[in-house]
């Protein structure tokens, strides 16, 4: 059964408003430890509970997933900012802000301005979950100090 710290093995397919726009690859389910912040929280939430072939299909508010749009995460920046790189709507970026380090896209080039934005791409979007779980097993130590799930043998790499 799924509660905090199992690894989970799922395959899983994501639709907005009627439409694909994710799911894992065939043969390749995603693997993740729950607990560590790895999947969006309605989601992580549902599966609390499940065990070994369960499948389910869940809708998770926007809430409680990428979350709400924030205006107060546009933007406008100075052209001269981007400085050999000509940018271009649609284009996205890691920028440093006084929250970190964040992924923003720009959404609009207005004269000597780039209009950015902050949020996530699926933010303000309900998501419609199709989920397979394929296994479940308790998370070792290791894997919960590392944060991420090792594969047989260990993670390969040092920390």
């Amino acid at each position: 059964m799924i509660k905090q710290h199992s690894v989970v093995t799922l395959n899983y397919k994501v639709q907005t408003a009627g439409e694909l726009i994710d799911q894992s690859p065939e043969n390749e389910p995603l693997v993740v430890i729950i607990g560590l912040g790895q999947l969006i929280p309605g989601l992580e939430s549902e599966l609390m509970g499940k065990q070994t072939s369960d499948k389910f299909e869940v809708e998770i508010e926007a809430v409680n997933a990428y979350g709400e749009r924030s205006e107060d995460l546009l933007q406008a920046v100075p052209v001269s900012m981007f400085g050999e790189h000509t940018p271009e709507p649609g284009m996205q970026f890691r920028a440093t802000t006084d929250q970190g380090e964040q992924s923003v896209m720009i959404l609009a080039i207005e004269g000597e301005e780039v209009i950015i934005d902050g949020n996530h791409p699926l933010s303000g979007l309900d998501l419609k979950f199709n989920v397979e779980i394929i296994d479940v097993r308790e998370a070792t130590a290791e894997e919960i100090e590392h944060g991420h799930v090792h594969s047989e043998g260990g993670c390969g790499h040092q920390h």
